[in-house]
C-alpha cells in the first residue's frame, strides 16, 4: 500500500523542539513519519491526522512576531476513531484542558452531527480541538 500524504498540512513553528516533539509522540500519541535536523523538523501522523513541526529559526517563513499563544484564531480539530485514550494521557500527565471533555450536536442543515471533543493547548498555545464522531440524528 502507497504511503498517503495529506494535501493539506498544518507546519507549526515552535518555541522548544524536543518539548513539543515530545508533546505530541509521548502523550498525545502520533508517531513520528520523517525527522530532519538543522532546523529541527518532524512530520508526525497519528491515524488520519497528520501535522509538521519545525523549530523557530532564522530562515523560516514567519509572518509575525511570534509570542505565546500562538496561533492565535485558530483551532486544530483532529478527529480520531477513539479520543478517549488521548484524553486518559493528557490527565495522567497533569495537563490542564482549554474546555473539558463533552458530547456537542452540531447542526448541520438536516440533521445534528455529534462529536465528543476536548480542547488542549500544546506546549506553544495551538489550540488542539480532539473529536471523535458520535454519528447523526434527527433535529425534532
Amino acid at each position: 500500500m502507497e504511503e498517503y500524504w495529506n494535501p493539506m498540512v498544518p507546519e507549526l513553528s515552535v518555541s522548544d523542539f524536543p518539548k513539543s516533539l515530545n508533546f505530541y509522540c509521548e502523550i498525545l500519541g502520533f508517531k513520528v513519519r520523517s525527522q530532519r535536523k538543522k532546523p529541527d523538523f518532524a512530520y508526525i501522523e497519528f491515524e488520519q491526522i497528520q501535522i509538521m513541526l519545525e523549530q523557530i529559526h532564522d530562515n523560516g517563513w514567519v509572518t509575525g512576531s511570534l509570542e505565546a499563544p500562538f496561533g492565535r484564531g485558530v483551532n486544530f480539530q483532529i478527529e480520531l476513531s477513539n479520543i478517549e485514550p488521548v484524553y486518559e494521557r493528557l490527565k495522567l500527565a497533569g495537563i490542564s484542558l482549554f474546555k473539558e471533555q463533552k458530547d456537542t450536536w452540531y447542526d448541520v442543515g438536516h440533521s445534528l452531527s455529534g462529536q465528543r471533543e476536548f480542547l488542549v493547548q500544546d506546549p506553544d498555545g495551538y489550540l488542539l480541538r480532539f473529536s471523535q464522531y458520535l454519528g447523526e440524528k434527527s433535529k425534532s
